[in-house]
């Protein structure tokens, strides 16, 4: 049974594709039924409704090409692609958009929500720093018991993405077109365009399409969150950098993705492997220096307007140490050993720190040589990292699904750059 799958696979992965598409939109139709049906999030219930028709095209359009005669534009695997990208993400995008200028922030119900917490968090973060130099709310000085909404678990750098509603907000159409989620979709935007003209803009495989930015973590990130996306697209032009063998322009947008969300320095190790085996000793510490610099410089500021509240906000809290614990607790191994005491937090760091030896000796035995190898390499990294950490969300899947499908994008300029040089 398992030898035929994998058969299966690799034919519809390129031979036959039509029959995995459709596979793959009957899977999502059906997470997305579920999720308009029975999740008691707004935002999640109202993308759930969107996306089930879009996937629906989707899935009815390739049902169309595998078994019907089609010409024209309408024969394109794209089609689907764009059914998806437009029914169920910019739609119920600006549906919450809009939606949100009713009000539901900071409520207790999320039921309310039109936005996820990060997303007025993180707006919230902006006007802090704005005011204070600080992004973080001193804890210690609430004249209440803290709560979760209180945390900022981010970097000093993402605030940024919420100063356009900070300086400009105050009405419902600014309100509207400073919402922080356009802003992360514009950066993930702007950011996936730098990195396919610094990969020599190489065809984008239809596949790779649906794993990064139409499968359901993405889509639904996309429409109720999107801070995720900004991150993923930064740290993809910081992969394209050092494939390009730009080493310390790798290591300043590194810098900056890592001061946003520290899971992104993860990838550290990663580029500086791939950084040492294309260039060198030399290109390894220019690669370094500028990140250890760039890192300094971003977070050093807040460090000195109010150390104690960045270490509570960005360390304290992720690790479920702060005052108030980390609502993160998606059914995962890490969770679930964890949670069953303290035996089973000492097993559960003990398989986490395991898997990073295990990768880190991947790493060093076969040291990725191209941007396509690096990313495998961070995807599978951070799969173990969100699978066997103690506190971790569902939705950080996001990031192997996105990775992977860059790889594929990654792959598809690396062989036109051998079949260019085989050519001449």
């Amino acid at each position: 049974m398992v030898p035929r799958l994998g058969s299966w696979l690799r034919q519809g992965w390129t031979d036959r594709p039509l029959g995995l598409d459709l596979a793959f939109y009957l899977v999502c139709f059906g997470y997305a039924v579920g999720m308009a049906l029975t999740n008691s999030y707004y935002g999640y219930r109202t993308w759930g409704t969107f996306a089930t028709v879009g996937y629906g095209l989707a899935a009815a359009h390739a049902a169309l090409l595998l078994w019907a005669p089609v010409r024209g534009w309408l024969a394109s695997r794209w089609v689907g692609v764009g059914a998806v990208g437009a029914v169920g993400m910019v739609l119920p995008l600006g549906f919450l958009v809009i939606r949100r200028l009713g009000g539901g922030d900071w409520q207790q119900d999320p039921g309310a929500w039109s936005a996820q917490p990060e997303v007025w968090v993180i707006e919230r973060s902006a006007s802090l720093l704005l005011e204070r130099g600080t992004p973080y709310t001193d804890i210690a000085a609430l004249d209440r018991p803290p709560v979760v909404d209180d945390y900022t678990p981010y970097g000093p750098v993402m605030p940024v993405f919420g100063l356009p509603r900070a300086l400009f907000g105050g009405s419902p159409l600014t309100d509207a077109l400073t919402d922080a989620r356009l802003v992360f979709v514009a950066v993930a935007a702007l950011t996936v365009w730098l990195t396919l003209r610094l990969l020599g803009r190489p065809p984008v495989p239809v596949r790779a399409a649906q794993l990064a930015a139409i499968v359901p973590v993405t889509a639904l990130t996309f429409a109720t969150a999107a801070p995720d996306l900004a991150i993923l697209g930064l740290l993809l032009v910081a992969c394209a950098l050092a494939a390009r063998d730009r080493p310390a322009a790798a290591g300043a947008v590194l810098a900056v993705v890592g001061s946003a969300k520290l899971i992104a320095l993860l990838a550290a190790p990663v580029l500086a492997v791939l950084i040492l085996a294309r260039l060198g000793r030399r290109a390894l510490a220019a690669f370094g220096t500028v990140l250890l610099a760039g890192t300094a410089v971003l977070t050093l500021p807040v460090l000195l307007v109010d150390s104690g509240a960045f270490v509570e906000h960005v360390l304290r809290f992720p690790a479920g140490l702060g005052a108030v614990a980390s609502p993160a607790a998606s059914p995962f191994p890490g969770h679930l050993i964890a949670s069953t005491g303290p035996v089973g937090q000492a097993i559960a760091f003990a398989l986490l720190a395991g898997a990073g030896v295990v990768i880190a000796v991947w790493l060093l035995r076969d040291p990725p040589r191209t941007g396509s190898a690096a990313l495998l390499r961070i995807a599978v990294g951070l799969t173990a990292f969100i699978l066997l950490t103690t506190a971790t969300r569902f939705g950080y899947l996001v990031y192997p699904f996105v990775l992977l499908g860059a790889m594929l994008v990654f792959r598809a300029a690396e062989r036109r750059t051998e079949d260019r040089l085989t050519s001449s």
